[in-house]
């Protein structure tokens, strides 16, 4: 058996997010929606990011100065007129500062007077001058957002290049129901986070499969595992960061689907293969990361109703299920890299990889979950490359996919 090469990577402090050191530049319009504001700020701070924080007179009336400053750790500015900080003409300073304005809430004023290119107060002065890209997020009144004048703005401000982060359905301050609630803090990170990315992998076509099968009994019943899809889903996430087009095929699981990711939802053995060689006729993919938990075997027989107690026997008939990685391999479709993963609780690496290796995977991960991983928050991997193996300790799972795909870099040139 051939001898591999152990190195071992430890886990960065701060997961290598993608806002890890960004300078963002919050500015807070009137809208009742900025109580949320300092969920935004401490959101960002959690990823690592330097926040400086504007914030408007009618925006001062929802959330006060304090409650920012103790959250970003900067006082936040108010006052265009302010005489200590214009004298050096601090405006324009701060304008040249961020790698991002994020402009949230906007109101529709605000929208109105980014798109005239006016600019009477310290929010728009810096919204105007500053060069960085500018993240919008609207909140207001249904019939406001809806409004022709609004979306003529919103119009404009899109041609002129701002990225919008558009407002959610639901339950507004007045009372109404419909489009206009600011979009969730964390939705909100998430757009940053796709946007302000290395767009390293931009190009790129990454395939992805997750979670667990559901092989049927009957209705209610099947052969399954505990695989929660959390490994799978932050894979996917952490190469949407990275700028690649992303495709998730996803077995039966209640996951959000990351933001810019295209998802596929399957429930059987069967259903998986059948969808994963139509998405790969559809394009020539450069990597597939075989994440999901597939059942080997799968009944027999499948009931179309549900059986009785006394109906099921003592026995089950089964038979295997196709192998996933092994089907990809010989495909006409076969991606440029398959990456496939083994799930073990008492793992030999070496073992692993080469029955990993003889279905056609280029690159293999073994996970020990004997300590609970499958279906956890958090995971631990060996990743072999040819001779090279390379051991990520226990971390977050999408800490761990961050790892994962910049120790793959290697192996994919």
């Amino acid at each position: 058996m051939r001898t591999l090469r152990l190195m071992t990577v430890s886990a960065p402090l701060n997961c290598n997010a993608p806002l890890h050191g960004k300078r963002i530049l919050l500015l807070v319009g009137g809208s009742i929606a900025a109580y949320k504001s300092p969920e935004i700020v401490r959101l960002l701070r959690a990823e690592g990011a330097e926040l400086r924080c504007v914030l408007s007179a009618a925006a001062s009336r929802f959330v006060t100065p304090l409650t920012l400053q103790a959250l970003s750790g900067e006082a936040p500015r108010q006052d265009l007129f302010a005489a200590e900080e214009e004298a050096a003409m601090d405006h324009i300073r701060l304008a040249r500062w961020p790698d991002a304005l994020l402009y949230a809430p906007i109101s529709a004023n605000g929208l109105a007077k980014l798109a005239l290119g006016l600019a009477d107060d310290l929010g728009s002065t810096v919204a105007l001058a500053s060069r960085a890209p500018r993240y919008l997020a609207p909140a207001m009144n249904t019939a406001m957002w809806e409004h022709p004048a609004t979306q003529r703005h919103v119009a404009q401000l899109r041609t002129d290049g701002a990225y919008f982060i558009d407002p959610e359905q639901g339950i507004l301050a007045c009372g109404e129901n419909g489009a206009g609630r600011l979009a969730e803090p964390s939705r909100i990170v998430e757009h940053l986070r796709l946007g302000l990315g290395p767009q390293d992998w931009r190009g790129r076509q990454v395939l992805v499969s997750a979670g667990p099968t559901w092989e049927a009994i009957d209705p209610v019943r099947a052969l399954t595992n505990r695989a929660s899809g959390r490994q799978g889903f932050a894979l996917a996430q952490a190469a949407a960061e990275r700028g690649a087009r992303v495709v998730l095929v996803a077995g039966p699981c209640a996951l959000p689907t990351p933001l810019g990711v295209q998802r596929h939802d399957v429930v059987s053995a069967q259903e998986m293969l059948a969808t994963i060689l139509r998405i790969l006729e559809g394009g020539r993919y450069d990597l597939f990361l075989a994440n999901a938990a597939v059942a080997d075997h799968r009944p027999t027989t499948s009931h179309a109703h549900k059986r009785r107690k006394g109906e099921l026997g003592e026995s089950l008939a089964w038979i295997a299920n196709p192998d996933i990685v092994a089907t990809v391999h010989e495909s006409p479709h076969r991606p440029r890299r398959i990456v496939a993963f083994a799930a073990e609780t008492a793992p030999d690496i070496a073992s692993a990889a080469a029955k990993l290796r003889a279905k056609g995977a280029d690159v293999a991960i073994v996970n020990d979950i004997s300590e609970g991983a499958m279906g956890g928050n958090e995971n631990a991997c060996t990743l072999v490359c040819g001779e090279r193996v390379t051991s990520l300790p226990l971390q977050d799972k999408l800490c761990l996919s961050r790892a994962l795909l910049r120790a793959l870099d290697p192996c994919l040139r």
